[in-house]
Parts: structure tokens; sequence; C-alpha cells
């Protein structure tokens, strides 16, 4: 996938890995970083799994809207959870990840819901980035 021009480019600094701290360029971001206990670490911080739900989260809601906006459907009240899992891969000895989004849309038929999340999909530069890379379940909540 080539991208035809950029608009916008994201820059932020990790320092110390996951037991650290990360900073964007322009000092909206600035956080200490820590593993989970769930990994062994001391938690008490964000961790990088976390910053990915959240960024998945807030982009796949924004593709929401742009898909409701075209097809002309309410998803006023709407909302996305995105749960980011890391483990073992199945084969070698590296780790990957899973993404889980779960979609409510108050108001909308289900499957009118789920034409609009696989729209949503095709609209999403974190969706677009991560086809075929990861594994990714779509649910509809609520």
């Amino acid at each position: 996938m080539t991208l035809r021009s950029v608009l916008y480019t994201a820059a932020a600094t990790a320092e110390g890995g996951r037991d650290g701290r990360i900073a964007s360029d322009d000092g909206q971001l600035d956080l200490r970083v820590a593993a989970p206990k769930e990994l062994g670490g001391p938690g008490g911080a964000t961790n990088p799994e976390q910053l990915f739900a959240a960024g998945y989260a807030a982009c796949f809601h924004s593709a929401l809207m742009v898909a409701a906006r075209r097809t002309r459907q309410d998803v006023t009240g709407s909302s996305v959870t995105a749960r980011v899992g890391i483990g073992r891969l199945t084969e070698g000895t590296g780790y990957g990840l899973r993404v889980d989004l779960s979609v409510a849309l108050p108001g909308l038929a289900e499957e009118a819901a789920r034409d609009l999340i696989a729209e949503a999909d095709e609209v999403c530069p974190y969706s677009n980035a991560t086809r075929g890379n990861i594994e990714i379940t779509h649910e509809v909540v609520g």
C-alpha cells in the first residue's frame, strides 16, 4: 500500500523501551510507560498496547462517522472500544498482537450496524495498516 501524499506526520520519541518515557515532538504527549504486571513489569503507567488501543478506537470511530455521513445514518451515542492483546506467536520466538473492536451503535439494526462497520473498516487507516498482519475482530454491542 502506497500513499498518494502525506497529509500529516506524527513524531514521538521513546526512551527506555517499555520502562521509560514517550513524548511527542509537539509536547502534547509526554508519558511514563511501564510494562504491565501481566507481562512481569511493575505496572502503574501506561503501556504501548493501551496507546495502540486508544489510537485504534479513536481512528475507527472517526471512520465510522465518515461511513455514517456517506450513507446518511445517525450514529449519535456510538462508541468504539478496542482491546489489544499481546502474546507469543504460534511460530517462532516473537510476540504479536490481536485487536478486538466492540462497536456500540444504538438505534441501528444489527445488519445495518454490520454494514456500517464493514465500510468503516475500509476507510480506517489503522484497519488498512493492520489488515492481513494481525487478527482483528468486530463485534456489535448494545
